[in-house]
């Protein structure tokens, strides 16, 4: 059996929390369709992204859906971004942290990698590694 995995976020602000994902790492809205392309859909909800393909941080793919609700904050998943150069890792780092909360500073680690930990104004927990 062989898959691809794409994270797929729902939340309650997918255009401005895919802006802030573009601005912190790099990238480009590949996809974006509205629920206003479907048939019925209430006045209040056409201008919803129902699905929002992100290309980030040199290649990954990420997809954002609007919420009809509100949603939690701060779930069991996490994202991990594992970078080619220190600096990158740091520039992620401070760029996700604007806003949000610094859960591990971006610092050596015991086992011999660069490890910082944020989680962004969205409550989306990342994961910054730098494997010297």
């Amino acid at each position: 059996m062989q898959a691809q995995m794409v994270p797929f976020i729902i939340s309650e602000d997918a255009r401005g929390q895919a802006d802030f994902y573009i601005q912190a790492l790099g990238g480009e809205i590949g996809i974006l369709t509205t629920f206003g392309s479907m048939p019925g859909m209430p006045e209040a909800h056409q201008d919803k992204v129902m699905h929002m393909s992100l290309t980030l941080a040199g290649g990954n793919r990420l997809i954002l859906t609007d919420a009809f609700q509100e949603t939690p904050k701060g779930s069991n998943m996490g994202l991990a971004l594992t970078f080619s150069h220190e600096e990158d890792a740091r520039t992620a780092y401070r760029n996700l942290s604007q806003g949000g909360t610094e859960k591990y500073s971006f610092e050596l680690q015991p086992w011999g990698a660069y490890y910082g930990e944020v989680i962004d104004r969205y409550g989306m927990t990342w994961q910054m590694v730098f494997q010297g």
